[in-house]
């Protein structure tokens, strides 16, 4: 569907004058700001093939709809189903370089933001960053994709790091799932976040632990993150942090994999999932692992 098309269908926007403009910074969908009678707003017209990348419509709607309510998504407009189009209001604002991000009063703004979802109604559906792996994995049988000679190393020690985590779970909250810089708008008040497509609910601590990693933050600056989100962190909850990290990466990577499978994009996306896989890698090396494994598992 065009967004002329889009534009017809909105019953709001009838008879007014329309001007619109591509946005950038999506690598998966198309992005429009459309601005009618003094307001913006936002299209998202869905990129093919896009539910091979674990993506609901219905759900991202839902999920966005009732992540406004904390003020932190952007109000949902309107919604056309059967093409999985969403609209919602633009927010005005600004983003963050990575350096400005990592500031300690902006990570503390950012995890108050983070606990304003979490705390809030629930959303639909579930998020397991290891079960999202091997869908992915399932989806790109029998495709050629550039796996690393270390896959199946990289596979089993993930498997392990799973198994920590699982070994204590946590309550399951709203979580965003994709916290990549991007998504992140300065209003002046609020940190707001955009892009609710992987929304569901999950380990609020893979929220934290992909803010973290996408962000390359320090050690210092993680226990900053965790300390503005709950008050205290023990070395259970950094072991979590760090664990989750791994896994937020090899979900990325594979995400990446899943792309060169099925985009038509003009993206490197063969050179992004060689990041993830090589960060990846790194983290399981870290001679810190087995701590993190052992402080993981006693928690609780």
């Amino acid at each position: 569907m065009t967004l002329e098309e889009v534009i017809a269908r909105i019953p709001e926007w009838e008879g007014a004058s329309v001007t619109s403009a591509p946005l950038g910074g999506g690598i998966t969908n198309l992005n429009y700001r459309v601005d009618v009678r003094g307001e913006s707003f936002v299209v998202r017209i869905p990129g093919k093939d896009s539910e091979l990348l674990g993506i609901d419509r219905r759900r991202e709607y839902a999920c966005t709809e009732t992540a406004s309510r904390s003020g932190v998504a952007p109000e949902v407009i309107a919604f056309l189903d059967a093409e999985g189009i969403l609209v919602t209001r633009f927010i005005a604002g600004r983003g963050f370089s990575a350096e400005e991000i990592g500031r300690p009063a902006s990570v503390r703004r950012v995890a108050a933001s983070l606990r304003r979802y979490h705390d809030g109604p629930p959303f639909p559906g579930t998020f397991s960053a290891f079960e999202t792996v091997r869908q992915y994995l399932r989806t790109v049988s029998g495709r050629e994709v550039p796996f690393p000679p270390s896959f199946a190393w990289i596979m089993e020690r993930a498997e392990t790091v799973e198994q920590a985590i699982g070994s204590v779970p946590r309550p399951l909250r709203p979580c965003h799932n994709d916290l990549l810089l991007a998504n992140f708008i300065d209003d002046g008040d609020l940190i707001r976040i955009i892009d609710w497509e992987y929304a569901a609910m999950g380990d609020p601590f893979f929220d934290l632990g992909n803010f973290a990693v996408h962000l390359g933050l320090s050690d210092a600056q993680e226990a900053l993150l965790l300390e503005a989100y709950s008050g205290q962190a023990g070395p259970e909850d950094v072991a979590r942090l760090k664990l989750i990290k791994i896994l937020s990466d090899l979900r990325e990577a594979m995400w990446a994999m899943v792309q060169v499978a099925i985009s038509a994009l003009d993206y490197d996306f063969v050179g992004y999932g060689q990041k993830h896989f090589d960060r990846c890698r790194t983290q399981l090396q870290d001679p810190r692992l087995p701590t993190w494994l052992a402080d993981a598992a006693r928690a609780g």
